[in-house]
This record gives C-alpha cells, sequence and structure tokens, in this order.
C-alpha cells in the first residue's frame, strides 16, 4: 500500500535513536510507553533509563516498594501511571509467571493499559497486526485524509481507529506504528509543521486545501477547576512536618506538608491562619521564614499553591503526620510544587 510503504521507507532513514527502540522485550516497551503518556519525549528519556536501570526486569519492579517507584516517578506527574505499573508488575509475576500476555485481547485485561498501549506492545513485541492511534497519529491521519469529525468524540474514536486498522501494514505492524508515530512527533507537529519534508505531502489533503493548521478537530469538554492551597512547612528542630496522602486523587501515597484549602485565593502576604496553626504547634511561638508561590496546571485542574515556612521550638503530637529529618527528606516522595520548595529550602 502506498500508504505504509511511504511511512516505512521515511521511517528507516529518519527515525530517532531512541533507547526502547534498541530491544523488543515487553516490559521495556510497556515502560517506555506509560512514560511517553502525558509526556515528551526529551523529558521521558532520562525517566526511562534511570527506571529500567532501578527495576531491569518485572520481577524487580514487581519486588519494590510502592514508595521507591514513586520517588523514582517524581516529576512526571499523573502518578496513577505508576502506581498502576507497580500493581500490574506484581499481577504478572504472581498470576502470569512473569509473562507478558502476547496478544492484544489480554493485553488489555491489565491495569493501566488502554486500547492504544496494547496495541503498541503486540504489535512492536509480537508483530500482531493491531493499530496504535495515539495524538500523534490522530494529527497526521486527519490531515492527511482532512476528516473534521472531533477526536475525542465516540465517532471520531471509532472513524479514526477504523482508518488506522485499514492502513496498518501487513509485515511490519510494529514498525509501521512507530513511524507513524515518529511523522507526527518530527514533521507532522501541532505547530511550525514540516510539511516540505513530509514524505506524504503529495497524498495529504489538508496540506493540499491550506486547511493542515485547523486539524485535527477536538472537543471542548473539560471545564478547568481552580483549587487554592496554602501548605504549611513546619519546620522544628532541624526536622519538617510530612503528611501521606491517602486519599484518592492525583498525589495519592505522594508526601506534602500539613494542607489548608480554601475556597477562593488568599493574600499572598497574608499573616497564617493561627487558628489552623494551633491544631499543629499549640499555643507556642512561631516564625514565618517565607511564602512560596506556586502555580502547578493539570489538565482538569489549576492549583494556584502557596507554602508558608514555619520554624517552631514546640510540636504537638500527632498519629498521622511524620517527623523527618531535612538532610532525609529527599527520600521521600512528593509532588512537583513540594520538590521545588524543599530544593529551596536546602
Amino acid at each position: 500500500m502506498e500508504f505504509s510503504s511511504r511511512i516505512l521507507h521515511w521511517y528507516y532513514k529518519n527515525q530517532r535513536n531512541l533507547p526502547w527502540r534498541a530491544s523488543k522485550e515487553a516490559y521495556k516497551v510497556w515502560i517506555s510507553e506509560i512514560i511517553l503518556q502525558q509526556t515528551r519525549v526529551a523529558q521521558g528519556m532520562d525517566y526511562y533509563t534511570k527506571f529500567v536501570s532501578t527495576f531491569p526486569s518485572i520481577n524487580d519492579l514487581a519486588n519494590a516498594d510502592e514508595e521507591e517507584v514513586l520517588k523514582l516517578w517524581q516529576g512526571l506527574g499523573y502518578y496513577s501511571r505508576a502506581r498502576n505499573i507497580h500493581f500490574t508488575a506484581k499481577y504478572i509475576c504472581t498470576h502470569l509467571e512473569g509473562n507478558f500476555p502476547n496478544n492484544y485481547k489480554e493485553l488489555l485485561k491489565l491495569k493501566g493499559i488502554g486500547p492504544y498501549t496494547a496495541a503498541a506492545i503486540s504489535s512492536i513485541c509480537f508483530k500482531e497486526k493491531q493499530a496504535a492511534v495515539d495524538g500523534n497519529v490522530y494529527r497526521v491521519l486527519s490531515r492527511v485524509f482532512e476528516i473534521k469529525t472531533a477526536i475525542n468524540s465516540s465517532k471520531g474514536i471509532k472513524e479514526f481507529q477504523n482508518l488506522a486498522d485499514s492502513l496498518i501494514c501487513e509485515e511490519d505492524p510494529g514498525d509501521y506504528n512507530q513511524a507513524l508515530m515518529e511523522l507526527g512527533a518530527t514533521v507532522c507537529t501541532p505547530k511550525n509543521t514540516n510539511c516540505h519534508n513530509c514524505p506524504l505531502q503529495s497524498i495529504c489533503l489538508g496540506f493540499s486545501k491550506n486547511t493542515f493548521k485547523d486539524l485535527p478537530v477536538k472537543e471542548r469538554k473539560i471545564k478547568i477547576r481552580d483549587r487554592f492551597f496554602t501548605y504549611y512547612c513546619i519546620e522544628y528542630k532541624d526536622q519538617i512536618l510530612l503528611k501521606k496522602r491517602e486519599e484518592k486523587g492525583i498525589w495519592q501515597n505522594l508526601y506534602d506538608f500539613p494542607l489548608e484549602e480554601s475556597e477562593k485565593e488568599i493574600d499572598q502576604l497574608a499573616e497564617p491562619n493561627v487558628s489552623y496553626l494551633k491544631k499543629l504547634i499549640g499555643d507556642n511561638e512561631f516564625s514565618t521564614e517565607k511564602i512560596n508561590c506556586y502555580k502547578h496546571k493539570l489538565s482538569h485542574q489549576h492549583l494556584h499553591i502557596k507554602i508558608k515556612h514555619i520554624k517552631t521550638n514546640y510540636l504537638e503530637k500527632h498519629d498521622k503526620l511524620l517527623l523527618v529529618k531535612k538532610r532525609e527528606i529527599s527520600k521521600y516522595p512528593v509532588p512537583k510544587p513540594i520538590e521545588d520548595f524543599l530544593l529551596e529550602l536546602n
């Protein structure tokens, strides 16, 4: 087929030298695919290298403590990915004798593996003819075939999957999937599109009609929620008070500081909430060392964060809070804004 042959010919000449492409091992392909969800290749490369160096096999990952996995993931965000791969590694080692399923349908049964990831693993590692459709593929196909159906609509998801299935190469489905994704990542990019170096330019309807800049179409469904956090970094005798976030949410099982959430923005220079502080340090004296502000944007919410560094010589006892020596605090997995603050604190 002209489409797939053009893609593959281009790929074999232009593919990037990425570490996970050196192996067809399902474990390493899986780790790379999960890391690259919501993460650019440039950022994900170091994380991948550290991850497979620390956990060279799925057994190593399965036997690790969750905190160690989360700490290694720190900074990547979307921590449910890390919790899911740890869960799945343990499941595969316990129930599947450490062996990855070798087909799409069985891979889909694993926690954290959706249609795209299952197709990528099954095609790359087991040469199964399954089209992997990610954001890059949506962009290439919508432009080449000038498809204006919203990619995040149920109709669009089905339409693009059917088209991708009809185009996939029979002989080299894994290389074909990687080639199409590579094209979207390096040539058919969201902005500054490099059409003149695209192997599909002569058959691209979006290029010939000059509509490619408006594609793909995406429905706006997500309403962004603003949240306002005030953290209290309590320092007591060269120790910091930490709290493990056990409730479900974006930072589940990470550590942060005692937190007060408000309905609206609080004045940056406002004095600490004494009534809240009393729960932590009683009626004892304290000093406010500094106040730092951060904005942390997520796909569905924007966090407006203030961290107030409080020093005190007295502290109330708390069963659910942990006192950690400042020199040892780097061992604990924390959210990115907390990590940034701690780096400035030391």
